[in-house]
């Protein structure tokens, strides 16, 4: 079976690989002819654990190859993936500019026999609209949705491993094909799902939304909990012990980011009003969300007593989530701008040395890692709780430090142990003053 992936973003670069780990010939294409050149190389454009070693792996073995001519790449393939961007415009609907601009390239070129899948996030009835954008230039294709479910920074155990599988299928023949690529998985028993092509679709959304409204109402929880003495830690271990909630997506903080929540849960905003449906808990999700950023800058105020023009704060962290050096929607970006508006001089460190970080953050230093980056600093921020945050030597902390204090916006350690080193300490959803030693 050979198959085809257009977009060689995180999906599509994923996808295409493990695809090939399975057996098959893949081709990845990409009108960004610098990116193929780097992947024809071997040099990976994203920070994702274990891609690279897949990559060289299945190129090596001839499985894997990377082009920038769409129409060679779908002539002889059986299945076509489309796995390119769509981004929210300024109203918050998707923009699908990318996704028919690669339809309309296969469209005079692609294997008449094959099975067009869409895997990038679309609003409800897309999938439909493209199989009759297709059929107004005379080409009749099966044309499947399968909403991909990717977690950045464990995005290839996601893709070998998956929960489910979804597919939105009108065929008989597109339900063969598919069953066919994805066998590899019935070893595992992963369950894969064939629906109608909207409630494929839709699927997509609300998962992401309802993991969204998660991450909210913890953070909301979290609120209660500076205020009343409840520790949200503890509460959402109590929480996440319930099977039917589960702990995933409880870990308070600074709010979500990245490529998919804020963009889906206002695509689905989007949609829903465009429908005349009401759905004030996805309109107050995005609210509390982005008012999430403005709380934890007031936080980092308050904490340095509102005093913070001309200090020293280290920064620790700064893309959206720990293993990824996706800069997305990020919620540093709004917390760090403001402390640079109220005259903080800013020391970064992220492990994952991001590129696209480097780029949005140019007026500060960055550090070559966490202790160095914290020399002199009259507040520490932790804003993405990578692992390797969580042990920090914190005696070795205070000795570099000139004023000891420890904000902490993923609450990842103990009180004690913090206060024990020497720090002042200052989380999220434990307490609302700053805790002195």
């Amino acid at each position: 079976m050979k198959i085809t992936v257009i977009g060689t973003g995180y999906v599509g670069l994923v996808s295409g690989v493990c695809f090939s780990e399975f057996g098959f010939d893949v081709v990845c294409v990409d009108n960004d002819v610098e990116k193929i050149i780097a992947l024809q190389m071997g040099n990976i454009p994203i920070y994702e654990p274990g891609l690279g070693k897949l990559l060289l792996k299945n190129t090596k073995a001839g499985r894997l190859s990377f082009t920038s001519d769409t129409r060679v790449s779908v002539k002889d393939a059986n299945i076509v993936f489309i796995a390119v961007g769509t981004p929210s415009k300024s109203d918050g609907s998707a923009d699908l500019s990318h996704v028919y601009q690669a339809i309309d390239d296969l469209a005079s070129s692609i294997n008449k026999d094959a099975v067009l899948v869409i895997k990038s996030t679309v609003p409800v009835g897309t999938t439909r609209a493209i199989k009759k954008f297709l059929l107004d230039r005379g080409v009749e294709l099966d044309v499947v949705f399968n909403p991909e479910f990717l977690k950045e920074g464990a995005a290839v155990e996601d893709f070998m491993h998956p929960d489910r599988v979804i597919l939105g299928v009108e065929s008989e023949k597109a339900k063969q094909v598919l069953s066919h690529a994805y066998r590899p998985l019935y070893v595992f028993n992963i369950p894969i799902i064939f629906t109608s092509l909207e409630t494929a679709e839709l699927s997509k959304y609300a998962s992401n939304a309802f993991l969204a409204m998660k991450v909210t109402f913890i953070n909301e929880i979290a609120n209660l909990c500076e205020c009343c003495g409840a520790d949200v830690n503890e509460v959402a271990l109590a929480m996440g012990l319930d099977k039917r909630i589960g702990d995933q997506f409880l870990q308070a903080g600074p709010g979500y980011g990245g490529s998919c929540f804020p963009k889906d849960t206002s695509a689905l905003e989007d949609f829903a009003d465009k429908l005349g449906v009401d759905m004030p808990l996805v309109n107050e999700t995005i609210r509390s969300n982005e008012n999430r950023r403005g709380k934890m800058v007031e936080k980092i105020l308050r904490a340095c007593d509102y005093d913070i023009k001309g200090k020293n704060i280290s920064v620790l962290g700064v893309t959206f989530k720990a293993e990824t050096d996706d800069m997305r929607d990020s919620p540093s970006i709004d917390i760090v701008s403001e402390l640079i508006k109220h005259g903080a001089n800013i020391r970064i460190y992220d492990p994952s040395f991001s590129e696209q970080a480097k780029k949005i953050f140019s007026n500060v230093i960055w550090g070559k890692n966490a202790y160095d980056n914290c020399n002199d600093a009259d507040a520490v921020v932790i804003i993405t709780d990578w692992s390797e945050f969580k042990a920090l030597n914190l005696k070795e902390l205070r000795n570099r430090v000139k004023n000891p204090l420890l904000i902490d916006l993923r609450s990842m350690y103990p009180v004690s142990e913090v206060m024990s080193s020497g720090f002042s300490y200052c989380s999220v959803g434990r307490y609302f003053e700053k805790l002195e030693f």
